[in-house]
């Protein structure tokens, strides 16, 4: 996991960065901690080094915090930022750019260590319940549950979700599939679709029909495997 730390007071930083590798010992995990004393220059690599987690100062010179978040947040929409401060006077403005927490400094190492358990809890229930899209326009997160069924066509891969919204993916489509089929709900009825059991309305020998009426193929071959897997779906469910 990479963590980006943001802070002016070189005091600050080092303390930060102990405690957090303090905390990956102590609950086994592997963190990459870089630590930054200059806001602009957090700001000039957001664009091309994504982080997993964002500890910003928020009184900083030339870039405050907040103005770094929104930097930030112009090429990162998901990452948690937490901020770090001496004064709760910024505690509002902070949640304009989704702030996932606001410690007081001096930092108390359990409210650090209570929000960090939150954000990996937070990371393994999303994990589970979402997939990352990589596509031209950048990184987007989608809920699972969103997905109605997605398609390999002319060597991309489109992913149709239940708001009418289609997002391209330039993911291979078996790697797609890799990842689709280790949840329940979805299937591969046909080698170029792969479709959320949940909108299914109807299976026959030829095509089926999703709830929003639209229609997707069915390989001969392979009917009678998916309306057995749509059937013992239905009666889990």
């Amino acid at each position: 996991m990479k963590i980006a730390i943001c802070d002016d007071n070189e005091a600050e930083l080092n303390r930060i960065r102990e405690l957090l590798e303090i905390y990956a010992c102590d609950k086994g995990q592997k963190f990459f901690i870089k630590c930054f004393s200059s806001s602009v220059e957090l700001a000039s690599t957001a664009e091309f080094e994504k982080y997993d987690i964002y500890f910003l100062d928020i009184i900083m010179p030339v870039m405050d915090g907040i103005n770094l978040a929104r930097e930030i947040r112009a090429f990162d929409r998901f990452s948690p930022i937490i901020f770090l401060t001496s004064s709760p006077e910024f505690a509002v403005e902070s949640y304009t750019v989704k702030a996932f927490n606001y410690l007081l400094k001096p930092i108390i190492k359990e409210a650090l260590y209570d929000t960090l358990d939150d954000i990996l809890d937070t990371f393994h229930k999303e994990r589970n319940d979402t997939y990352i899209i990589k596509n031209n326009s950048g990184i987007h997160k989608i809920y699972l549950s969103d997905i109605m069924y997605a398609e390999a066509l002319n060597r991309k891969v489109i992913l149709y979700l239940s708001n009418n919204e289609q997002v391209m993916s330039t993911d291979v489509f078996s790697s797609i599939c890799d990842t689709l089929m280790t949840h329940k709900e979805f299937a591969l009825p046909h080698r170029s679709f792969i479709v959320n059991m949940n909108y299914i309305k109807t299976i026959d020998a030829v095509r089926i029909e999703l709830t929003n009426s639209k229609t997707i193929p069915v390989a001969q071959r392979r009917v009678s495997d998916i309306k057995k897997q749509y059937l013992d779906f239905q009666m889990e469910e």
